[in-house]
């Protein structure tokens, strides 16, 4: 029989419905795949893990991340400590930049909001060429965060909310483990913690002066300090065989400046082994950017292809070794 007007009309809006529903389930899932993208840092599937202390026996825990964002908590990381901070306002400002940029150095934001942090050139946090330099911008969150009074036994939201003036400050709290966890590796807590598989196509040729220049740019000059030569001249300490790089040690754990004076050096909790392991995580963590293939410290080696392992020859703990793509 044929078809009247009513059913044809209930079929064409059970077809619409059908395709609107369609539609919105592509929307929804197209949306989860943009927030992985953007909280992995874009580039496909993860290429570095951070485990916790215990993961050894499988009753850890693994927290992933891309390389970009690996290099990003690095550099926070690193300036933190720098500065004297401790273990805990390096938790603060990991927790903040995950909540603010998802660990990535965005050029957009709320207003004019930039950077890690979402810092605003409008507010006073400097120029938006400033804001972008992750060294800078991490520089100006510890300089305001040690500007609160007993920040490190306040709650993470409060502290972070000190800082931010967020319009979500609980926002902050749901990234306190993974931060913690971040801070405990690369503040050089728990050793051999963290692992990178650059990507082959995208790693670059290592440069020493480059991998300088940068460690210089995070820990302050005090990480390669001079040495004295025979001829009475000064060199940068840490020159070794063509296509390595090998950076010293401090006794007492000092490392660069401590961002106060500019000058002298922050001691860093738990001394010299855990500086070693602090720069460690840091060369592995800035791998693909810097073209860093191998790092040695400790009798433990990081490779880009395998990861790490347990030298048969034990490697010393004044100094962590590394060694560059060619």
């Amino acid at each position: 029989m044929p078809r009247t007007d009513s059913s044809a009309r209930r079929h064409t809006g059970r077809s619409r419905r059908l395709r609107v529903a369609a539609a919105f389930a592509v929307l929804v899932a197209l949306g989860g795949y943009m927030s992985v993208q953007y909280l992995s840092g874009g580039k496909g599937s993860q290429q570095c893990t951070v485990q916790s202390a215990d993961g050894s026996s499988g009753e850890g825990r693994t927290y992933r991340l891309s390389p970009e964002q690996a290099a990003n908590a690095a550099t926070i990381s690193a300036v933190g400590t720098t500065r004297g901070m401790p273990e805990r306002a390096v938790t603060i400002a990991l927790a903040t930049a995950l909540q603010e940029s998802g660990l990535r150095n965005i050029e957009h934001g709320d207003r004019d909001s930039l950077g890690l942090f979402q810092q605003r050139p409008s507010q006073g946090w400097g120029t938006g060429e400033q804001i972008l330099d992750p060294v800078y911008a991490a520089g100006k969150f510890y300089q305001h965060l040690a500007e609160v009074p007993g920040y490190s036994r306040l709650p993470l939201t409060v502290a972070a909310q000190r800082v931010q003036r967020s319009g979500f400050p609980q926002a902050y709290a749901k990234h306190e483990p993974d931060a913690a966890l971040l801070a405990a590796v690369l503040t050089g807590r728990t050793p051999a913690a963290l692992n990178c598989s650059p990507s082959r196509t995208t790693a670059g040729t290592g440069d020493a002066s480059k991998v300088r220049a940068e460690l210089i740019r995070s820990f302050g000059k005090g990480v390669l300090p001079a040495a004295k030569r025979a001829d009475g001249r000064t060199s940068t300490a840490g020159a070794t065989a063509p296509g390595s790089l090998s950076v010293p040690v401090r006794p007492g754990g000092k490392s660069g400046e401590d961002g106060a004076s500019g000058d002298g050096g922050a001691s860093v909790e738990g001394g010299a082994p855990r500086h070693g392991w602090e720069l460690a995580h840091w060369a592995v963590a800035q791998s693909e950017a810097l073209g860093i293939g191998e790092v040695a410290y400790a009798g433990r080696v990081w490779d880009a292809g395998s990861g790490w392992r347990t030298e048969s020859e034990k490697s010393g703990t004044t100094a962590v070794r590394m060694r560059f793509v060619r």
